[in-house]
Parts: structure tokens; sequence; C-alpha cells
């Protein structure tokens, strides 16, 4: 079980790596060229303002996902660090509510594409569908995500990270 779970995380890791590099990449090589373009000519690609505006994001929500993956997402460990031994069982219970809260986001959303299907960008003809569907993949990944850390929850792998983290906080200690 633990290899199908750490597989997982690692195709999701990867793929959310490799869209967060390629958008970036695309994003910095096309507005730097049209800022080039622009300073040295005098003109710009037209539809070099879409572009980036369609691929933000899928960014953001890379990033998201990664920092989830990472535990780097928002946390509250002053109130967690009070529970002692029910830990374990309270934070298990909170990854189940919040996976369940982003499917239910994941749901909100797929009305979202058929709706945003029809609205097309002006220059390059894409559909808005295409950055709803960034958002409704994001909130599978990281319901996915969130239920696989409840393993590892359980058997108290969490608990020093959390320790780790809340040595950052002020105030935090006990």
């Amino acid at each position: 079980m633990n290899n199908l779970i750490d597989g997982l995380n690692r195709v999701i890791g990867l793929a959310c790596r490799s869209v967060l590099y390629m958008t970036l990449a695309v994003t910095f090589i096309i507005l730097s060229a049209n800022v080039g373009l622009r300073y040295v000519m005098g003109t710009s690609i037209s539809w070099a303002s879409e572009l980036p505006e369609l691929l933000f994001p899928w960014i953001i929500m890379s990033g998201v996902i990664l920092a989830a993956q990472q535990g780097s997402h928002i946390a509250v460990v002053i109130l967690t660090q009070k529970l002692g031994a029910a830990r374990r069982w309270v934070l298990a219970a909170g990854s189940l509510i919040v996976a369940s809260l982003y499917l239910g986001l994941c749901w909100a959303a797929w009305p979202l594409i058929e709706i945003t299907s029809d609205e097309v960008t002006p220059i390059l003809n894409v559909p808005g569908s295409v950055t709803v569907a960034s958002l409704l993949i994001s909130f599978v990944l990281l319901a996915l995500i969130t239920l696989s850390q409840i393993p590892s929850i359980l058997r108290g792998e969490f608990e020093k990270t959390c320790e780790e983290e809340t040595e950052h906080f002020v105030g935090a200690s006990s």
C-alpha cells in the first residue's frame, strides 16, 4: 500500500513540476520576446498578453499542489500540539474533511466547465474552460494528496514535522 501511495505522490509531483516548469518557461519567453519587440521594433505580439493569462492558473495550482505535497501549505499547529495522543486521530479526521471539501469544490467546478466552454479568448479562441479545468484537476489532485497522507499521520510520521514547524512560530511553544 505504501508503494502505491508513494508512486501516486511521485507521479503527481512529477506532473505538477512539469506543468509548472513548462508554463513558467513559456510565459517568460513570450513576455520577454514581447517586451523586446516593443522596445526594439515598436511593435508587439498580439496574443502575448492572452497566453500568460491562460497559463497563470496552471502555474498557481501546480504550485499549490506541490506545496500541499511537501506540507508547506496552511497548517494550524498551535491547536494540534495541545492535543497529545489524540493528535493523530484529529489530524486524520481533519484530512478526511479537507479531502471531502476539495472534492466538493471539484463538484462545484464541474458545471463551470460547460458554462465557460462557450466563452473564448478574443485572439487565440481558447475556451474559458481551459482555466477552469486547472481548478477541477487541482481539486482532485489535492484530495488525493490529502487522503494519501492519512496513513503516515496515523503512523505518527507527521508529528515530528509538526513539532519542527512549531519552532518557527512565535508563541507556539508549550
